[in-house]
């Protein structure tokens, strides 16, 4: 599933939790957005920058950050991609469906 320009997703989804291996591309972003589901983020490998509310911080490989649900958050990368596993639940029901994006984007 193409999330992005530059960042792509595998998902596995059981009953109660779904799973998102998550790749980015160096000099890549994703939308800042919100969902209901609550979200859990664990950088497999690479460097990230990690928004979340109004907060913004540098990731390396081996953190890992928690989003309440309803909280705005996005990703981006500079010179070096990474690797992110993404745990949801409930699963996304926007990431069971074939298609492209995040689901909901942050409203203005």
């Amino acid at each position: 599933r193409k999330l992005a320009d530059g960042i792509n997703t595998r998902i596995f989804v059981g009953e109660n939790t779904m799973l998102s291996v998550v790749k980015i591309e160096s000099n890549s972003s994703g939308n800042i957005h919100s969902h209901v589901e609550e979200q859990w983020g664990f950088l497999i490998e690479g460097e990230c920058t990690r928004i979340q509310g109004d907060e913004e911080f540098k990731a390396k490989a081996g953190d890992f950050w928690h989003t309440p649900s309803g909280v705005s958050h996005g990703i981006r990368t500079e010179s070096v991609g990474a690797v992110v596993l993404d745990i949801f639940s409930p699963p996304r029901a926007e990431y069971k469906n074939a298609g492209e994006g995040f689901g909901q984007a942050q409203k203005d």
